[in-house]
C-alpha cells in the first residue's frame, strides 16, 4: 500500500496545527499591555516560532490573519449558532435569542474584542476587518427589524432608525459599558433586551 495518503493527511494535520499556533500567537500579542505598538506579522511569527513567510503562506496578509482570528473568536464565542436565530417563528423570541448570542460572544473574550476595536481606529487593515464584521451584524439587525411586531395604532417607525438602534444596542461598546468590571452576559443580556424593547416601542 502506498504511504502517500497517510503522509498527505499527516502534512495537512501539521499545516492545520501551524495555522492554529499562528492564530493563538496573534491573540497572545493582541492581549498584551503593549499590543498597540507590538503587533506585526514579524512579531506574530516570532511568537509562533515560525518563519515570517509561513505566516504569509497561511494567511496571505495581515488582514487575512485578522480575518482568521475573528473567525476563531466567533466560533469560540458561539456565533456559529446565529443561523438558528432567524429560523425562530416568534419575533420576540428571535430578538431575545439574538441579543443573548451576541452578549455571549462579546463576553467570551472581552479583552481581545476591545483590542481589535481599539486598533481599528489606528490601523487601516484592522479597520477594514472590523468594519466588515460590523456590516454583517447590521444585516442581522435589518432582518430583525423587518420581522419585529409593531404596536397597534402606532405609526410605523423609520426602518433605518430601527436598524441603527438594534445595531447600536447589540454592539461590543454597549455590552462592554453595561458589563463593567463585574457583570457577565447573563446579567447584561436582559438589560439590553429591555432597552431594545423600550427603544423600539415593542
Amino acid at each position: 500500500m502506498s504511504p502517500r495518503p497517510y503522509r498527505l493527511g499527516e502534512r495537512e494535520s501539521t499545516i492545520q496545527h501551524t495555522r492554529e499556533r499562528i492564530i493563538e500567537a496573534a491573540r497572545a500579542l493582541l492581549t498584551t499591555h503593549d499590543a498597540f505598538t507590538s503587533f506585526s506579522i514579524e512579531a506574530v511569527a516570532r511568537q509562533a516560532d515560525v518563519a515570517r513567510m509561513t505566516v504569509y503562506y497561511q494567511f496571505e496578509s495581515k488582514a487575512g490573519l485578522l480575518e482568521a482570528l475573528c473567525d476563531t473568536l466567533a466560533a469560540n464565542g458561539g456565533l456559529t449558532q446565529l443561523g438558528t436565530v432567524f429560523q425562530l417563528t416568534d419575533p420576540r423570541a428571535m430578538l431575545a435569542r439574538y441579543i443573548e448570542l451576541f452578549s455571549q460572544f462579546w463576553d467570551s473574550d472581552r479583552l481581545l474584542s476591545r483590542r481589535l476595536r481599539g486598533l481599528a481606529a489606528l490601523d487601516p487593515e484592522f479597520e477594514q476587518v472590523i468594519r466588515a464584521r460590523d456590516e454583517r451584524r447590521r444585516k442581522g439587525a435589518d432582518i430583525l427589524a423587518q420581522r419585529l411586531p409593531q404596536r397597534p395604532g402606532r405609526l410605523a417607525p423609520d426602518a433605518i432608525q430601527q436598524i441603527d438602534l438594534l445595531f447600536t444596542l447589540t454592539s461590543f461598546e454597549t455590552f462592554d459599558t453595561l458589563a463593567g468590571p463585574t457583570r457577565s452576559c447573563t446579567d447584561v443580556a436582559p438589560v439590553v433586551l429591555r432597552l431594545t424593547e423600550k427603544a423600539l416601542e415593542l
